[in-house]
C-alpha cells in the first residue's frame, strides 16, 4: 500500500484536528482519537485490524483501534477528536469500544446525515456538554501535569507518582483504567499531538521533535507511522487554515 498523502487543508483546535480535501492511502496504524471519516465525492476503503473490508463515504473508528486506508477518495474530511472531550465521549458511546468495522460504517453513516454535527460539508464542533468523566483525582492531577512536561525529556511513572501521592503500581493501574491507554502510550500520543502543533506553527521536523520531547526526528518519525500510518513530513504538505470548523 502506498503511503498516506493528503493533499488537504486543516484547523487544529485543542481535542480537535480537522482535515479538509482529497483522502489519500495509510497503512495500518491506531491512534487515541475518535476519527471521523467522511467523503464528501465518491467512497473510500477502509479496513480493520483482521483484514475485513469495507467500502463506504463515512466512517467513525472508536479511539486505539488499528486500521487502514485502502483506498482513498477525491474529496473528503477527516476529523480526530480527543476522547476525553464532550464531543468524543459521545462518539464512543456510539459504540461501546467496538472493533466491528460494520458498526464503524453505520455509525458514520447516521452521523454524516445529522445535522448536529455536520452543516454543509463541515464539522460543528457544539457538542462539549457531555458530563465530565468520573476519574480519580490523582489521575485528573496527573492528566494536568503531563502537558507542561513533554519538552523536559522523559517522563516517568515514578516521578508523577510520587507528585500526585501514590504507589507507581497505584497510578499504573488506574490510569489505565480511567484513561482507556497505559501511561506510556499516552505520552506518546501527548507528544505527538506538541509536534503536529509545532509544525502547523511553522517549526522544522527537528525542531518540532524536540519541542515535544522526542529524543530526535527519527523518533519522531517511528511514533508517526505507528499512529497515522504516515511519515512526519507529510505534515508539511498540509495548508494550516482557521476556517474548517463551523
Amino acid at each position: 500500500m502506498s503511503e498516506w498523502v493528503w493533499a488537504c487543508a486543516a484547523t487544529l483546535r485543542p481535542g480537535l484536528m480537522v482535515l479538509s480535501g482529497e483522502i489519500g492511502t495509510a497503512g495500518t496504524h491506531a491512534h487515541h482519537t475518535v476519527q471521523i471519516m467522511l467523503a464528501r465525492r465518491g467512497e473510500f476503503v477502509l479496513a480493520d485490524g483482521r483484514g475485513a473490508r469495507r467500502r463506504t463515504h463515512a466512517v467513525i473508528v472508536p479511539p486505539d483501534r488499528a486500521h487502514a486506508v485502502v483506498e482513498g477518495a477525491p474529496d473528503g474530511m477527516l476529523v480526530h477528536v480527543d476522547p476525553e472531550s464532550g464531543a468524543g465521549r459521545r462518539l464512543t458511546e456510539i459504540f461501546s469500544e467496538s472493533d466491528d468495522i460494520a458498526r464503524w460504517c453505520a455509525a458514520g453513516a447516521a452521523i454524516a446525515d445529522d445535522s448536529e454535527w455536520f452543516q454543509d460539508g463541515r464539522f460543528r464542533a457544539v457538542v462539549a456538554a457531555a458530563p465530565a468523566p468520573h476519574r480519580h483525582p490523582a489521575v485528573t492531577r496527573a492528566l494536568a501535569l503531563l502537558p507542561g512536561r513533554l519538552d523536559a525529556g522523559p517522563l516517568r511513572l515514578a516521578d508523577l507518582a510520587r507528585d500526585v501521592e501514590l504507589s507507581e503500581s497505584r497510578l499504573a493501574h488506574l490510569f489505565s483504567a480511567d484513561v482507556g491507554l497505559p501511561f506510556r502510550p499516552y505520552v506518546r500520543w501527548l507528544r505527538l499531538q506538541r509536534a503536529t502543533e509545532l509544525v502547523a506553527a511553522g517549526n522544522t521536523l527537528t525542531a518540532a521533535a524536540h519541542g515535544a520531547g522526542f529524543a530526535d526526528s527519527s523518533h519522531l518519525n517511528r511514533v508517526c507511522h505507528r499512529t497515522f500510518g504516515s511519515a512526519p513530513s507529510e505534515l508539511n504538505r498540509i495548508r494550516w487554515v482557521d476556517d474548517l470548523i463551523m
